[in-house]
């Protein structure tokens, strides 16, 4: 089958999320064909080109959220009046408060607001097929008077009523912005329209070509999360205003919503980001956890070797900022220390931006506050208990040894979604003390120790009761890695979408009849093996040919898309 993958801000760009589970994915299932519709996040993300491609990725079509050109379409007095009335709809659901009946645990899809946003929606991308395109509609005046009308509305929520200009102009500039796929010219039947499922990976901007694939052409979608955008942006601290940050999660929510409900299956990747979508109104019946697929190669060396870690070892391994709670580590390390001499703690890791480097001065300045001998070299040279490491340093030359480094892998963090330091952790056969945040306990499931997050007395306990137990850790150790080679491994993965590829197709209704000379349709004329290359991909009887394609079109050959306005350019100019 076809398989139109939709991604945002990562493959097949060298950088960005998701990048190597997509790739997994696709070289996992050579035996679909895969076009690739990925929305780019970053000019740096763009001119960082992309990775290699295998055989069976028939095309790659981009387009930026970074920027978007003036699109020139004047609209007329007509068109002007359908953006007026659709836009208003969509603003309107956005601000609009829960009804007072409202059930507390109602799901987001419920209710009138989430029929009105969903029309919405789909009107202004009829819209913007017809006439072109929404880019000069969605920046113009008429769009943020539509949505002051909509916050002075009775029955707005609270928060909407105190937005005042500057508020209204950085929600208009977002929904722009959010909005931008609905203008794309993907959607078409030598486009979206002609896969047999798109899959998206990611409940939002990746999910907006697929509902409209959906709404256009009647293609079913496939919603993969392993993290919930509406989530990551109540967690965010960001310096927008009151009113902007809730009519933004509105947005996120309506639009969350509208994915769910229209998708065929929901993926999430852990129990814990399930339970965000269906609060959010995804469907129990369509939702099937799929965990991460991981590659397990590179750490069996480790795993299956015998333990020759120092035994008074910990070892913290992971991105350095503020939400992984690295004051917290130091504190509770400063207990352990204070009951174990031995003991030495190695923090492996690098800041990730900025915020993340000043964090990471300020856990050093503590560490030499905690430990003020060790910091001014009272002790021999390398006997300082506590080290902050990264990969590729001459004691760490990978990620492998820096799990073997140490007796237990310690993980403190106040928010975590998928906790991949604990399955690479996990995969070296090491035992775990963790804090219970995310999906944590999930991948655990009984092979490590779990404690409450911002307790540095419970996490010392912990961390004392394995370095003072050997046989203890050994056991938790070889559960740990059969827990995972079990759970988290590319093969389990893959195994799991192919089957999922096949169900949702299964029950999706045939959109291509193909006809002979007479139009009359052919049964069977498109067999299952009109994918495959060679003689059979050729019309049963002569003369018919697919409805859905023009008897002049050339054979079908694999394009890649260029950035706005879309240029194609011949695949066998290879990936960038």
């Amino acid at each position: 089958m076809r398989i139109g993958l939709l991604t945002e801000g990562g493959y097949p760009y060298v950088s960005g999320d998701a990048r190597l589970w997509c790739d997994r994915l696709v070289r996992g299932l050579r035996q679909h064909e895969f076009d690739v519709y990925a929305l780019c996040r970053t000019e740096r993300q763009e001119a960082g080109g992309w990775i290699p491609l295998p055989p069976h990725v028939g095309r790659v079509r981009t387009a930026p959220l970074w920027t978007a050109q003036d699109d020139g379409v004047a609209y007329g007095r007509r068109a002007r009046r359908r953006f007026t009335e659709a836009y208003g709809e969509l603003a309107a659901a956005l601000c609009t408060a829960p009804e007072p009946g409202a059930p507390q645990g109602a799901p987001e899809s419920a209710g009138p607001e989430a029929d009105r946003f969903g029309s919405a929606l789909y009107a202004l991308a009829e819209l913007a097929r017809d006439e072109g395109g929404l880019t000069r509609a969605l920046r113009s005046e008429t769009a943020v008077r539509a949505l002051e009308g909509a916050c002075r509305a009775p029955g707005a929520l609270r928060a909407a009523r105190a937005a005042d200009v500057p508020d209204l102009l950085e929600v208009a500039a977002y929904v722009e912005r959010a909005l931008r796929p609905l203008s794309l010219d993907w959607y078409e039947d030598d486009g979206l329209g002609s896969v047999d499922l798109c899959h998206a990976t990611s409940g939002a901007a990746a999910a907006l070509p697929g509902l409209l694939a959906g709404h256009f052409a009647g293609v079913p979608l496939l919603v993969t999360e392993y993290g919930v955008r509406l989530r990551a942006h109540y967690l965010g601290t960001t310096d927008e205003t009151r009113p902007v940050r809730a009519l933004l999660a509105s947005f996120q929510r309506r639009l969350a919503a509208e994915v769910y409900r229209r998708a065929a299956c929901v993926t999430p990747g852990n129990a814990h980001a399930r339970r965000w979508q269906e609060r959010c109104g995804a469907d129990r019946a369509k939702v099937r956890t799929v965990y991460p697929g991981m590659e397990a190669s590179r750490f069996t060396e480790v795993g299956e070797a015998p333990d020759r870690a120092d035994p008074y070892t910990l070892v913290w391994v992971g991105r350095v900022e503020p939400a992984k709670d690295l004051v917290c580590l130091l504190h509770a390390f400063a207990e352990i220390r204070k009951a174990e001499p031995r003991a030495r703690l190695r923090v492996v890791g690098t800041a990730a931006d900025a915020e993340g480097a000043e964090y990471l001065g300020q856990c050093r300045a503590l560490a030499a506050q905690l430990f003020p001998d060790e910091a001014e070299g009272v002790h021999a040279v390398g006997d300082n208990p506590v080290s902050f490491e990264e990969i590729g340093d001459p004691e760490v030359p990978d990620l492998a040894e820096a799990y073997a480094s140490g007796a237990v892998v310690v993980l403190s963090s106040v928010v975590e979604g998928f906790p991949i330091s604990l399955v690479e952790a996990m995969f070296c056969g090491r035992a775990t003390v963790s804090t219970d945040v995310g999906a944590v306990v999930e991948v655990i499931g009984g092979t490590g120790l779990v404690v409450p997050p911002r307790n540095p007395r419970a996490l010392a306990e912990a961390c004392l009761a394995l370095l003072r137990d050997p046989a203890r850790r050994e056991r938790l150790g070889a559960a740990a890695r059969a827990r995972a080679l079990e759970l988290f491994t590319v093969e389990q993965n893959v195994a799991a979408f192919h089957g999922i590829y096949l169900e949702i197709v299964s029950h999706a209704p045939v959109r291509r009849v193909v006809v002979d000379d007479a139009g009359e349709p052919l049964p069977f004329g498109a067999p299952a093996e009109a994918h495959l290359p060679g003689r059979w991909t050729e019309p049963r009887l002569p003369g018919a040919r697919p409805r859905w394609a023009s008897a002049q079109d050339p054979a079908p050959t694999p394009v890649r898309a260029a950035m706005w306005p879309h240029a194609a350019v011949p695949a066998a100019e290879g990936a960038r």
